[in-house]
């Protein structure tokens, strides 16, 4: 995976190294994965269709106070067949963002099903997670407490630091305040792992 910078502007190559961060993009099909990562791409709707293994992206964004970050984006198709796959794109990454349909109420079960699922292997222990509320423009998608219960967030790993984030991807709403709150958890996590290892 490596730091990712050798196609940066020098200015960025004097950065040190984790400064790009490997992130999963998950959910189920049709939550809106794929529209999630070429907004945050191109900042613009892209049409998009069923991703049939993975789409990546190397992505500069720009948080809060004008520092730029380097996301290395993994998404990942959601159909049933595709989910057993999730777990080696998981392996080593900095953070998760697992999207959700806010209007698919039948589909909320399911998807709580998964996001427990990745987040309880081993390896994702303590793995920062954004869970993206998309579709929040459409009049009848449920309200965050809703969304929050029925994924039962307060169920998932004490080790597992989560937030999440109401958006629209076809418009980008939210999607930046997202990725700030995920770039501020996995700084605290590296921190942690540091103090961790000072200690041994």
């Amino acid at each position: 995976m490596g730091n990712g910078l050798s196609d940066q502007t020098p200015i960025l190559s004097s950065l040190p190294s984790f400064q790009s961060f490997h992130i999963v993009i998950l959910g189920l099909d049709s939550a809106g994965k794929t529209t999630v990562l070429y907004r945050l791409q191109f900042n613009e709707f892209v049409n998009t269709v069923p991703t049939k293994g993975f789409n990546t992206e190397k992505i500069r964004v720009t948080l809060g106070n004008s520092k730029t970050v380097t996301f290395h984006f993994w998404d990942v198709g959601g159909q049933e067949k595709l989910r057993p796959l999730w777990k080696s794109y998981t392996r080593c990454t900095d953070g998760i963002v697992f999207v959700v349909d806010s209007v698919d109420v039948e589909r909320m079960e399911e998807a709580k099903t998964e996001l427990h699922k990745i987040t309880r292997i081993s390896e994702n222990q303590g793995v920062p997670v954004l869970i993206i509320a998309n579709k929040q423009d459409l009049r009848n998608s449920l309200s965050l407490s809703e969304i929050e219960k029925m994924l039962a967030m307060s169920e998932l790993s004490s080790s597992t630091p989560w937030h999440l984030q109401p958006t629209c991807a076809i418009i980008g709403d939210g999607l930046k305040e997202g990725l700030e709150k995920l770039h501020d958890m996995i700084i605290k996590r590296r921190k942690m792992l540091r103090q961790q290892k000072k200690k041994r």
